[in-house]
């Protein structure tokens, strides 16, 4: 099947594991269902903590899976040193931000589990920006470092319904209650100013990283900068490096993330369509002492991209009649399969849209219509 009469989804699922098998990421397969208890005791970590349950033959209480990080955390053995590459292709089962009810949705992420280094790093943001580029030309990767944060926010000893309300006026870019937040708690003015700086900035690496380094030389969130920094350069002279802005409005729970975060948009799509991150709490909550920073790709929000910009079903209706010998059909599926989708019919069919109409007679061939 040509990738042009594919869905959004399903050609985004064959590009995207030849990126992952490229740069050697090895395909993991999970069941459909696992122990309720593995995601109600980390439901703050799910998109969405509405979980599709049952009841097994001895008496289990089962989820139908909502997500995959978490069983390939459960189920990935690690040898000290050691760092898996893992890739998935899998249906989860969650409440669809398009329809508000529960949806199976095609699912494919990537993990890299274990002693991860600022490569390790770089290569899952490579591999998020190239993603994103095989969706869409026009699109973007925001990344924060939520090291920053969290190191400014620690020394402020905070309570955890305090760090929420500071998160979530951070992700709204939301100054103005932040700042009133800030006040109320009697911040100091050094950290008062910092935060406000970063709800407020977004930007390129280039504009945004030498003011960052003004703001935070000296600071208990420099070493969480350099790395940001050092992790960024690597795109020097990439195709890639222009697609990627800095934006600390990208905010994840402090319980299970702790380092670069990140996700991607495209245009026609409000909503991101990837999103990750370094998660190594959520290792350490799950018993292992190593780290893991990884992403998924939400490919039901690419339905949006077929139904809002497709304009037709297929390029090309090749219509023949009784006396159409089988060569000539052959021929001309041939000649206008080399510029796009073919549907042949004996039959037209008025609800199809098409760039190009053509019919055959006998053995003559003749374009009837032809659409801008």
């Amino acid at each position: 099947m040509q990738k042009s009469v594919l869905k959004s989804e399903e050609r985004a699922v064959l590009d995207l594991r030849s990126i992952y098998d490229q740069y050697g990421y090895s395909p993991y397969k999970m069941s459909k269902f696992e122990e309720y208890d593995l995601y109600v005791r980390n439901k703050d970590f799910l998109v969405s903590d509405s979980v599709i349950t049952f009841t097994d033959t001895n008496g289990k209480l089962l989820a139908l899976k909502p997500d995959v990080t978490l069983s390939i955390i459960k189920n990935t053995q690690l040898a000290p040193g050691q760092v898996k590459k893992l890739y998935y292709n899998e249906n989860v089962y969650r409440i669809s931000q398009e329809t508000n009810s529960f949806k199976e949705i095609m699912q494919v992420g990537l993990e890299c589990i274990g002693e991860i280094d600022e490569y390790c790093l770089y290569e899952v943001l490579l591999l998020a920006a190239k993603s994103l580029r095989s969706i869409s030309k026009n699109s973007v990767l925001d990344i924060s470092h939520m090291g920053i944060i969290a190191a400014i926010m620690d020394k402020m000893e905070l309570s955890r319904a305090q760090s929420t309300r500071l998160l979530a006026f951070i992700s709204a870019k939301n100054v103005h209650e932040l700042e009133q937040e800030l006040t109320a708690i009697d911040a100091e003015e050094s950290d008062k100013a910092l935060l406000l700086q970063l709800a407020g900035i977004y930007g390129k690496a280039d504009a945004v990283l030498p003011r960052l380094e003004k703001a935070l030389g000296g600071t208990v969130a420099w070493e969480a900068f350099c790395q940001l920094k050092t992790v960024l350069a690597a795109f020097e002279g990439s195709e890639l490096k222009k697609m990627i802005h800095i934006d600390f409005s990208v905010i994840n729970d402090l319980k299970y993330y702790n380092g670069i975060i990140f996700k991607g948009f495209v245009e026609g799509i409000p909503a991101s369509v990837l999103s990750g991150g370094q998660y190594d709490k959520l290792m350490r909550k799950m018993k292992h002492t190593s780290g893991a920073v990884g992403f998924a790709v939400y490919l039901d929000m690419l339905e949006r991209i077929d139904t809002d910009s497709k304009q037709y079903d297929v390029d090309t209706i090749i219509l023949y009649d009784s006396e159409s010998s089988l060569q000539t059909i052959q021929e001309a599926v041939a000649q206008y399969a080399a510029a796009g989708s073919v549907l042949t019919l004996k039959a037209a069919d008025k609800k199809l849209h098409y760039k190009r109409l053509v019919e055959i007679r006998g053995n003559e061939v003749r374009v009837v219509e032809e659409n801008a």
